[in-house]
């Protein structure tokens, strides 16, 4: 039971009354206890943000209906997951991350390819947005009308139970998104709005004038500049300004009204109880609004999830959070919880840093930026994990911090330049095959689109018929992703790079995508590479080759569990970079040579591994331990001592 103190009569009254919705269920127990355990976080996290006395039975409402809707399957997931908790943090966890349709058409084709992912070997699957958008622009699915119902085109709700079973049954977890920003301005929050009802006017940022919205700009970036600059929209039908950070026709929602959260609580549960065993917490970072800042990364967005999760926690213990929180150092570790909330907060968050610094480092051929930018995390709760990835579906920024840069010599404004030059391909001697994404001029800021297969200059290698080339690439896409399983957290695995994609210049063909040219790094899955009917073909078996070995090897090595962090740093040779991560089963060093030369380094870096001899898991030979090592071009060790 719950301890007495100045919240036990509130959470009493709380607990008496879930367990009277809860009276003759079979589990009724199972959900007592973890209301029990996770009460007083779910307590807090309200009361920092709202009246928790007053919106705590509307809560229980809802945890006690999810919960009486949860498929007999579902119950015993959670009673699995709270017995093995770490399932996501494990050095067996791969994830894959793709879009329903792009992959597959629909939701019943995903269900005939699952052989085709556990045969790669991956245990946790993100389907990008497949909640019902509004029509037309869309924002890739990000502009929800429904949370409540799938894209037509794919499928049903009905259908994404029967996909999330049969993952399940395959040992693959499901991660649904679940935008927490904003909604589509055709939502059915928002047309009740426009339709002047008070209660849900109330869900959104409304102003009759401009005199709010005007001191809010004063400090507000913008985030798509090019098509969406500033951050407030007339509406016609609302008669208002509505607060639209990332387009017109997305409303930004109201979290100081604690009626959305009980809303969002309770299409958590619904989420969950389709099968989904992860939610991508989507623009988490602009939940909450402040006067006379940029509106991201303010305190109340820590309450509110905790809030969340600890609602989740009970009713839906398989359900984990991933934070997507696209944020600098000094602000994305909070999304794992620090302080009060360490812990308590998301269970996954994006490693936004280490896929810049990856590119950086193979673009300047040196590791020290790299090293001396991950120094300065702080630690993150044991029981979180960084989601590690090479691309994604979203351009990269340049996050280089000028002061990361000053410390190893550097102009962080120039370093930022030659990064989307080089990768844009107009820098002379670039590999890259990439795009210029949303320049900003009054910054400089310039992002950059492209697959990680272009990006890593297989796509030129192949334009130019170079053989050598090719091999060159290929070497380095590997390491790079070898970066990324080898880093510990949970490694992402993006459509499509397991085959070396290139770029796909079809979306120049579509009115709806054509002026956003992130759909140049979206394409279809290419099945005929997997079967072989196509030219390419047999770069792309060479590609698989190596990532297969790459996911194959990691789930042999328990040092790369997420309970223990990596220590990065450069050797007395720049282009030599080290990860080291020291655990109880056993230390492991992994040694990456960022050039396409030979490199030479200090075997005083490769410390604490000992004796004679070391065991290079991916290549499965023995390494003598010398003063100086040579590491082939783009080499990749994975060293532990040899037994």
């Amino acid at each position: 039971m719950i301890h007495t103190d100045d919240r036990g009569p509130a959470l009493a009254a709380a607990r008496a009354q879930l367990a009277m919705a809860l009276a003759g269920d079979d589990a009724s127990a199972d959900v007592l206890t973890r209301f029990d355990r996770w009460a007083i976080d779910l307590w807090d996290g309200l009361s920092a943000v709202y009246d928790a006395a007053s919106v705590l039975p509307s809560l229980i409402d809802v945890i006690a209906s999810v919960h009486a809707a949860r498929r007999p399957d579902l119950r015993q997931r959670d009673r699995d997951r709270v017995l093995r908790p770490d399932w996501f943090q494990s050095a067996d966890a791969i994830g894959y991350v793709a879009y329903a349709d792009l992959f597959a058409g629909n939701l019943q084709g995903i269900r005939e390819r699952i052989g085709y992912l556990r045969d790669l070997g991956v245990t946790y699957l993100h389907l990008m947005p497949l909640l019902t958008p509004r029509p037309g622009a869309n924002d890739g699915g990000y502009a929800v009308m429904d949370y409540r119902s799938v894209r037509p085109d794919l499928g049903t709700m009905d259908d994404l139970a029967a996909l999330s079973t049969d993952l399940h049954a395959a040992g693959i977890s499901l991660t649904l998104d679940l935008v927490l920003n904003h909604v589509a301005r055709e939502h059915e929050w928002a047309r009740l709005a426009k339709a002047n009802d008070p209660h849900y006017r109330d869900y959104f940022y409304v102003y009759d004038d401009r005199e709010l919205p005007d001191a809010y700009e004063a400090t507000l970036p913008e985030i798509f500049p090019a098509f969406a600059p500033r951050n407030f929209t007339w509406d016609e039908q609302l008669d208002a300004w509505v607060w639209t950070t990332f387009n017109e026709w997305q409303w930004d929602v109201n979290w100081s009204n604690p009626h959305l959260f009980v809303e969002f609580a309770d299409i958590v549960g619904f989420l969950a109880n389709q099968g989904a065993d992860c939610i991508r917490l989507d623009a988490i970072a602009f939940v909450w609004k402040r006067l006379g800042t940029n509106c991201q990364n303010q305190p109340e967005v820590h309450d509110i999830t905790q809030a969340l999760r600890a609602c989740a926690r009970i009713m839906a213990p398989a359900v984990i959070f991933k934070a997507e929180a696209i944020v600098g150092p000094q602000d994305v570790v909070a999304y794992l919880g620090q302080g009060e909330h360490a812990g308590k907060v998301s269970d996954l968050a994006y490693h936004n840093s280490l896929m810049v610094q990856i590119w950086s480092a193979l673009a300047a051929r040196d590791g020290r930026l790299l090293a001396t930018a991950l120094s300065r995390f702080a630690p993150i709760p044991v029981t979180s994990a960084w989601a590690t990835y090479l691309r994604c579906h979203d351009d990269i920024g340049w996050a280089i911090d000028d002061a990361d840069a000053a410390a190893v010599g550097w102009n962080g404004y120039d370093h930022r330049t030659f990064l989307a030059d080089f990768y844009a391909g107009e820098f002379a001697g670039s590999f890259a095959t990439g795009m210029h994404f949303q320049s900003n001029p009054e910054t400089g800021d310039r992002r950059t689109s492209g697959s990680a297969a272009s990006l890593a200059g297989l796509e030129a290698a192949i334009d130019a018929a170079d053989p050598a080339a090719l091999d060159t690439a290929i070497d380095r896409l590997t390491c790079a992703y070898a970066m990324v399983f080898g880093f510990g957290g949970l490694p992402l695995l993006y459509m499509g790079d397991e085959l070396g994609m290139l770029n796909d210049r079809s979306y120049l063909d579509d009115d709806a995508k054509r002026a956003d040219n992130r759909w140049v790094h979206r394409p279809a899955m290419n099945w005929h590479l997997v079967d072989g009917t196509s030219k390419a073909s047999v770069v792309s078996a060479r590609v698989l080759a190596a990532i297969t070995r790459l996911i194959e090897v990691r789930k042999t090595l328990p040092a790369l569990h997420a309970s223990v962090g990596t220590d990065a740093f450069t050797t007395s040779n720049p282009a030599v970079l080290v990860f080291r991560r020291r655990h109880a089963a056993g230390s492991i060093v992994e040694v990456y040579n960022l050039s396409e030369s030979p490199q030479s380094f200090d075997a005083a870096a490769l410390w604490p591994l000992t004796g004679p001899y070391m065991l290079d898991h991916l290549s499965g030979q023995e390494i003598a331990r010398h003063d100086e090592a040579t590491i082939p071009p783009y080499g990749t060790w994975w060293l532990t001592s040899s037994s």
